[in-house]
């Protein structure tokens, strides 16, 4: 049997090659984007393991069953990219990761609060110029504030971190966890919770319902100074509002490792180019925002799981056990 891996990394190929694979089965890597144009490249492997970027739209699910493909192993734990009703049409089965790491995304949310609070990216470049000067760089205690999670499954749960800061915790999730409430979060209807938060971190699955659930009426329910976090999915997020809120000063503080617009851009070097989108190139000016190239789940232990699960989901389909299947 053979898979190929498309939007692959080094760090992709390395994980899975250290990982139990079934006897049998060939592992394949295209550093390349799955889209209608590339899925030609997958013909005659059984399996394709796609990415959170990579096209999954009916055009392209109808090339790769013609070229022989049966199953779509997401190696993610969001599933909005692929159209699934699609997928169920032409007999493909859909797996994913459900859960690898938690603590991944999580800390990474907590590294942007923190770097963004004590202004660590402006000091880091000051310093490394002979700049020593302290104007501009004063922060917060992060003890005492109250920290907003919207969306409280596994990676929400993390907000146990906070707690350890000594923060208070709201939620929003319409599904409450115990384990949270244990944490002392209280639940609240989302206006709610963006007016008392002093810090917001989305941390929900992109659906219908949480499309654009930040815009630019829930900016403004936001406290004038807030800081903002999503580590989610991109399109949680208005984008194009997040300009005005910042240039107003509304919003004080942003943290994106997530980017609506992120598929032609994210994973690769684009140094030596101009950046052409005018909504991120805009963002990256002002001084009090961070953006990282949806890295927050590149921990070791992360890759290890992501790429354990994954194997362990092809090597069940093939003997007609399937898990973490996904149906429309």
């Amino acid at each position: 049997m053979r898979a190929l891996f498309f939007s692959s990394q080094t760090y992709d190929q390395e994980s899975f090659r250290a990982a139990p694979a079934m006897e049998g089965l060939s592992l394949n890597f295209q550093a390349a984007r799955l889209t209608e144009a590339t899925a030609t490249l997958a013909a005659g492997h059984e399996v394709v393991c796609a990415f959170i970027n990579d096209e999954l739209s009916a055009p392209v699910l109808e090339r790769l069953a013609a070229g022989g493909t049966r199953l779509i192993a997401l190696r993610s734990a969001g599933y909005n990219h692929i159209d699934l009703k699609a997928a169920q049409r032409l007999g493909l089965s859909v797996v994913r990761v459900p859960a690898y790491s938690p603590h991944a995304v999580a800390e990474h949310a907590v590294a942007l609060i923190l770097a963004l609070n004590r202004r660590l990216h402006r000091a880091y470049n000051r310093t490394r110029e002979g700049d020593f000067s302290l104007h501009g760089l004063t922060g917060f205690d992060l003890y005492g504030k109250t920290v907003g999670v919207i969306g409280t499954g596994q990676i929400g749960l993390a907000a146990r971190i906070m707690a350890g800061f000594g923060c208070q915790l709201l939620a929003y999730d319409p599904f409450p966890s115990p384990q949270m409430q244990a944490l002392g979060a209280r639940y609240l209807p989302l206006p709610e919770l963006l007016a008392q938060a002093h810090i917001v971190s989305l941390h929900c699955p992109l659906t219908e319902q949480t499309h654009h659930l930040i815009n630019q009426q829930s900016l403004a329910l936001m406290q004038r100074g807030s800081m903002l976090i999503n580590t989610g999915r991109g399109a949680l997020v208005d984008t194009p509002a997040l300009s005005d809120a910042l240039k107003s000063g509304h919003l004080g503080y942003l943290g994106l490792d997530v980017y609506e617009e992120e598929a032609q851009l994210f994973f690769e070097d684009r140094s030596d180019q101009p950046l052409q989108d005018d909504v991120l190139a805009r963002l990256l000016t002002y001084p009090n925002v961070i953006i990282t190239a949806h890295q927050a789940f590149l921990t070791r232990e992360a890759l290890a799981a992501i790429a354990e699960t994954t194997l362990e989901n092809i090597a069940r389909w093939a003997v007609g056990n399937p898990q973490n299947l996904v149906e429309g």
